[in-house]
């Protein structure tokens, strides 16, 4: 399974908000904005954090993509 945060840069992108005033806005390091950027999995507390001053769902900013190739859980 893939996490996929394109939602969320497209919601940025949408409210001309750059990463670094996002990044403030919502009082997440440096680190976890990195990992957002690899796609990589962040803390639910970041998310609700996210969530909440964009007042939106997690469903609005990320999606997960399910890899068709197989799976580790059959």
């Amino acid at each position: 399974m893939v996490i996929s945060y394109d939602k969320l840069w497209k919601l940025l992108v949408d409210k001309k908000m750059t990463k670094t005033q996002f990044r403030l806005a919502t009082n997440i390091g440096t680190a976890t904005l990195a990992r957002l950027g690899k796609e990589q999995p962040v803390r639910m507390e970041i998310l609700l954090k996210i969530c909440g001053y964009f007042k939106c769902n997690i469903s609005d900013i990320m999606d997960f993509i399910i890899d068709q190739g197989g799976s580790d859980h059959e």
